[in-house]
């Protein structure tokens, strides 16, 4: 079992990870996400590659992305489920641009975090605001 911040480290990378290709925008988020926000204040920072690596080596094996999502699952308490989902949204919004590999993802993770779709429609909005550009 992963703890709770590797749990919303891999919801990132999955959502990053999810179009085969991880940007630099989307890596710059994950590390602004991983600075910012109070639930990482007892994070040790240098953990982020290892955590990361580790994520991507899961998702490579056959029925990685289940494992992923199990795991994600596992190591969230309930209390965070709706934070992994706005992490995620912050991440897909990075780009400017979502692809339909990504929107898949982020309907499978708001299924397994049991995000109702009114909260989820919330997150979403506040992530493309926070993420639009001129």
């Amino acid at each position: 079992m992963i703890d709770h911040h590797s749990a919303l480290i891999y919801t990132m990378v999955l959502v990053s990870a999810a179009d085969a290709e991880m940007t630099q925008n989307e890596v710059d988020t994950i590390s602004e996400v991983v600075r910012y926000l109070p639930i990482f204040r007892d994070f040790d920072r240098a953990r982020i590659p290892a955590v990361s690596e580790a994520c991507i080596a899961l998702i490579q094996d056959e029925s990685g992305l289940e494992k992923a999502l199990a795991a994600i699952c596992e190591g969230l308490p309930r209390k965070l489920r709706e934070t992994a989902y706005a992490v995620a949204c912050d991440v897909a919004a990075s780009d400017g641009r979502i692809s339909q590999e990504v929107l898949r993802l982020l309907e499978l993770l708001r299924h397994e975090l049991e995000v109702d779709r009114l909260s989820a429609a919330a997150i979403e909005r506040g992530a493309r605001a926070r993420h639009t550009t001129l």
